[in-house]
């Protein structure tokens, strides 16, 4: 099967969106289910979960774009409203992280999730479901507000609920800003986003990464120097995982090849490589297939799992460096991941993907979806990706 073309792409993108579109929409909480069996049924119905909830919003709006299907705005209107009534807390200025039944059961204050409460509003600003970028302007300003450590050069990550800043720093939540930050650049062509978001991916890929291998490492202390021991007793956290994220190398990857797209720097592609290189192969399976989730600072495997998003944001990753550099062991590469997931990750039988399968490729379990951990963002997202910057000219206007 050949998977470097639009026609797969397109079409697969839409069996992913087909599973959760005429499921998804809670009329009586408002907002989306977001947990789901195998087979699509619910569980869980009243949970909800910042990173989830703008997720979804932001599939949808892609999806009208990408799929030229404007029945979509209207499910991704459907999921602003809620974020913007539910999760928005109006008495405290501040988004619930969390809800049960529309109460709010987290009220710490996540950078992480306020990147996709910017992705969120880039994308519906550009999908046309809003047409105003108040909000992404307001949402910025709230990060550079409330994360923002200028001294570090960095968004800090958590603000406790009685109002402390919390000391943990790390990458993750940075890179998903600079994401947010990418979107809100195509979005509104305002030049303070792309600058922003080059700065994170200097700061990160190129400043920090010297003291770890050149490889994005996830945690730092105080001093931003890596923190080795930071969960090592916790290779599995969901959000915080020990080790080197082979993931997260080539995720880092896209974004510096997206950031390239609108302005070109060399050295972003170079460094693209090289991150992409090195978890490739030292992440790759040769007896399974896939890449592992984690590895360790001798390069040794440290958690031998395979995720869904670890393979998405990887083959979006590999087509973007073929598509830039014309090697052909990128769309090898590309190829190669796509095989694997064809066989072992896309449900044929009831649609979208599975979630997380061990080293060997058995499920877990037959949750496919789980709030906060997954709602196909990153598959969609990868082939919406690869569409755009790889089969779509880049376009700055709306």
């Amino acid at each position: 099967m050949n998977f470097y073309n639009s026609e797969f792409l397109t079409t697969h993108s839409q069996s992913i969106v087909d599973f959760y579109k005429d499921r998804c929409v809670d009329n009586d909480l408002g907002g989306y289910f977001q947990n789901y069996l195998d087979d699509g049924t619910t569980f869980n119905n009243g949970f909800r979960q910042l990173v989830s909830s703008t997720r979804m919003v932001v599939n949808f709006c892609r999806a009208a774009k990408l799929l030229n299907n404007d029945e979509y705005l209207a499910i991704a209107k459907h999921g602003l409203d809620y974020v913007e009534q539910q999760h928005w807390r109006e008495s405290s200025k501040a988004y619930a992280w969390t809800l049960q039944d529309n109460q709010p059961q987290d009220m710490t204050q996540q950078a992480y999730g306020y990147a996709f409460v910017l992705l969120c509003y880039a994308h519906c600003y550009k999908a046309g479901v809003i047409d105003s970028d108040a909000k992404i302007n307001e949402t910025f300003e709230l990060l550079e507000s409330r994360f923002w450590q200028a001294e570090e050069g960095i968004y800090a990550d958590t603000i406790y609920d009685d109002g402390r800043l919390c000391d943990y720093r790390g990458q993750n939540a940075n890179m998903h800003i600079c994401e947010a930050l990418i979107a809100a650049y195509g979005a509104t062509h305002s030049p303070v986003y792309l600058e922003k978001a080059q700065h994170l991916a200097n700061r990160f890929c190129f400043e920090l990464s010297a003291q770890s291998l050149g490889l994005v490492y996830e945690h730092f202390t105080p001093e931003l120097e890596p923190d080795l021991e930071y969960n090592k007793d916790d290779p599995k956290n969901l959000y915080r995982p020990w080790g080197f994220q082979p993931g997260h190398q080539t995720e880092w990857a896209k974004l510096l090849m997206q950031l390239n797209a609108f302005e070109a720097r060399p050295e972003f592609v170079e460094k693209a490589q090289y991150l992409f290189d090195v978890a490739y192969s030292k992440a790759w399976d040769t007896f399974h297939g896939g890449l592992v989730y984690g590895f360790d600072t001798e390069y040794q495997t440290c958690d031998s799992d395979k995720y869904f998003w670890v393979q998405a944001e990887s083959f979006a990753a590999a087509a973007m460096l073929f598509g830039e550099t014309k090697q052909p062991q990128y769309l090898e590469q590309y190829t190669a991941l796509w095989d694997y997931c064809w066989q072992h990750f896309v449900d044929h039988e009831f649609g979208a993907w599975f979630r997380v399968l061990t080293g060997t490729n058995q499920k877990y379990s037959n949750q496919k979806s789980e709030a906060g951990a997954k709602c196909d963002y990153h598959t969609l997202g990868a082939c919406f990706d690869v569409l755009e910057f790889s089969f779509i000219p880049i376009r700055l206007s709306k």
